[in-house]
């Protein structure tokens, strides 16, 4: 590629406005920074988090009346923390309503019938729960002066969207979500339990190993909420069948003990609200919620609870968000061979990035058989919380943020062994997660039945860029898993190079018709498909640079994609929701998709004095200092449609974009620029 940048250009002019969008973004992430060493972020408070809570403390709360009353004791075991939670968020959800009457996962998000099913259940099983407490008659005056009013708009929303067929029409012949939502209707009287769907839970029984071959209706992650449900749905609804009724009595005590061996030591699977909560409402709802595994469960919840009496959809992304970190930072350098500091600072600011940051970061790594999906030491998870699974997307961004590390500068060298022997076990963590269609899942390999099990475009782009940096350098780190191990490492040049045309294959079938590709974590809300074209094709964009092949036509297809996309504002994504400082009404772009889209382009060698390019970072520049770093946007989906947003996403992907920008612009010219290629 090319980028002779002689005399003024368009590019050079607009640098002062570019850096100190850059040194803003940079300001945002440095005040985030925890401990010197890592960044957590903050999750997207969540109604439908908040309503599965609620009703799994309702439904503790009611078993544990039931069984005070039957014993003619009163029940205290963490009854005026329980109490005082539900009531907290029942207030807290009448201020989350929609105009429409409906409810979205997020307070930027738009209604939909699930989140707004789980608010009704939640207040009804609320009610229930409250009534025989000492809150009943505060929750009596709630209930009469706001919630009933709430509740009548709310179901009114429900019926204009299809009630349960249009629950069901949402998630298609995915049963992950489904099943969970109207097991909790169930329990608060909303629908009969032969309406909801039998799980069948004794397929938690078979040996992990044999999960993918069984069919299973939900997705791999969803191992708890099957044994759970399933185990409900046979209690309230036991099938007719005498056989199929004694295979499953004699299978809930040995799924019990598969629901507690899956069981994180923060009480919490995967460290997510949903999925916890739909456990612990089931188990209660039989009167198992003595149980040890339901006790961590509700000290989960209990621990977890914001300080508005809301909950996120899940504890963190600290993992994540400190890889990205890492990797957006150090792209304002071309190239640190020779310096004695971190990759990603001009040499008049501190660096963020330190020892002390890789050395969290590579104890972040799985060393052991993981009990949640039986995945092999190796990978990294989105958080440093016991509750993470090791992935596809969180792995491949931590061997890219230690290949960003300049390992042969004094500060770091102590660090280097440790770190490409983790690379090593990264490295064989990801090829053997590899997909029969070339494409990489998230977590499990073979489970592609289910939308959330199957390869994806980005992680497999994401994948492709992490074995590509470490290449170069996989003698080293043979020799560093060898001298570990005591035993020969299982990468060669030729497995990886194989690997990655597989990979490649796969993204080739992927691309659509119109030049792009879609996503499997992210979304865009304002689509009518809540795809997201602009993240996948920037993302794959990368992938494609990395590997030298910026001008094949896969890549060329891409490119014209994002720039026939690009929105009359200069960003690109967004929609009529999108909502910042100093906007107009109407379609606006977001600093997330925008900078996506522009690290992508700028990578595959458009150049920043491009116009389209000039015109997509002035808005970039301009949004960031009109003060709406601090405005995430929904864009992610965690698990089954359920959209989040997260605090440092728009600072740690601009900080990408402007950084590539800035250094692409202040590289000198040189009689030849086809020898340059960006460190990824």
């Amino acid at each position: 590629m090319r980028h002779a940048l002689s005399g003024p250009t368009p590019a050079t002019e607009a640098l002062p406005s570019l850096e100190q969008a850059w040194l803003t973004a940079r300001s945002f992430l440095s005040s985030e920074l925890q401990a010197g060493a890592h960044w957590t972020g903050e999750l997207s408070t969540s109604a439908l988090s908040t309503a599965t809570a609620i009703s799994a403390l309702a439904a503790v709360q009611l078993a544990r009346q039931q069984r005070a009353s039957a014993a003619s004791d009163a029940c205290t075991t963490h009854s005026a923390d329980m109490i005082e939670a539900i009531s907290q968020g029942c207030t807290w959800l009448l201020g989350q309503q929609n105009a429409d009457g409906g409810f979205g996962d997020t307070h930027r998000s738009h209604s939909n019938i699930a989140t707004t099913l789980l608010v009704l259940a939640a207040w009804e099983l609320a009610r229930q729960a409250l009534s025989a407490s000492q809150q009943s008659s505060a929750m009596d005056a709630m209930w009469d002066t706001h919630i009933a009013r709430s509740r009548a708009a709310a179901w009114s929303y429900a019926e204009r969207h299809g009630m349960w067929d249009g629950l069901r029409q949402r998630y298609g012949k995915d049963k992950t979500f489904v099943v969970p939502i109207l097991s909790n209707c169930a329990l608060a009287g909303m629908v009969p339990w032969k309406n909801v769907p039998a799980l069948p839970f004794e397929a938690a029984w078979l040996p992990q190993e044999w999960y993918r071959w069984v069919r299973l209706p939900v997705v791999s992650y969803a191992i708890p909420a099957l044994v759970a449900i399933g185990q409900a749905r046979f209690h309230h609804a036991p099938p007719r069948n005498p056989l199929l009724a004694a295979l499953r009595r004699r299978a809930i005590a040995p799924s019990l003990q598969v629901l507690r061996s899956m069981q994180p030591a923060s009480g919490g699977y995967l460290e997510a609200t949903p999925l916890t909560s739909f456990v612990l409402m089931n188990l209660a709802s039989m009167g198992r919620d003595d149980l040890p595994v339901a006790e961590d469960c509700l000290r989960f919840l209990l621990e977890s609870r914001l300080a508005d009496g809301s909950w996120p959809i899940d504890t963190n992304l600290a993992t994540w968000v400190t890889s990205l970190s890492i990797n957006a930072l150090a792209q304002r350098q071309e190239r640190c061979a020779d310096r004695d500091a971190a990759v990603e600072t001009p040499d008049e600011l501190p660096p963020l990035v330190t020892p002390a940051t890789i050395q969290w970061l590579l104890g972040c790594q799985h060393r052991q058989r993981h009990p949640f999906t039986g995945a092999n030491p190796g990978g990294w998870g989105w958080t440093n919380l016991s509750g993470a699974v090791p992935d596809a997307d969180d792995t491949p961004a931590a061997l890219l943020a230690l290949s960003h590390i300049p390992w042969q500068a004094a500060a770091w060298q102590a660090l280097e062994p440790a770190a490409l022997e983790a690379v090593g076990q990264g490295l064989q963590w990801l090829m053997r997660l590899q997909n029969r269609d070339g494409g990489w899942p998230t977590f499990c390999r073979g489970w592609g039945t289910l939308p959330f099990d199957r390869s994806g475009t980005d992680l497999t782009a994401h994948a492709l860029r992490a074995i590509q940096a470490w290449l170069p350098r996989l003698d080293e780190v043979n020799a560093a898993v060898q001298r570990s191990a005591g035993r020969q490492p299982e990468l060669t040049h030729g497995g990886l190079s194989r690997a990655q045309q597989r990979g490649l294959a796969f993204l080739q079938r992927q691309q659509q018709a119109d030049g792009s590709w879609l996503p499997l974590w992210f979304g865009n809300q304002d689509r009518p498909a809540e795809d997201n074209p602009v993240y996948g094709t920037g993302r794959v964009l990368l992938a494609y640079a990395a590997l030298g092949l910026a001008e094949s036509q896969q890549a060329k297809r891409g490119i014209r994609f994002l720039q026939e996309t690009q929105n009359a504002d200069g960003g690109w994504g967004g929609g009529a929701s999108v909502r910042y400082q100093g906007s107009r009404d109407g379609w606006q772009s977001t600093i997330e998709e925008t900078s996506v889209a522009l690290e992508g382009l700028l990578w595959c060698g458009q150049p920043p004095h491009n116009a389209s390019i000039m015109q997509a970072l002035r808005w970039l520049a301009e949004t960031i200092q009109q003060g709406n770093l601090s405005c995430s946007w929904p864009i992610g989906f965690y698990f089954a449609k359920l959209w989040y947003h997260e605090r440092l996403y728009p600072a740690i992907f601009s900080l990408g974009a402007l950084g590539t920008a800035l250094a692409l612009s202040q590289t000198p010219p040189r009689e030849s620029r086809d020898d340059f290629r960006p460190s990824l």
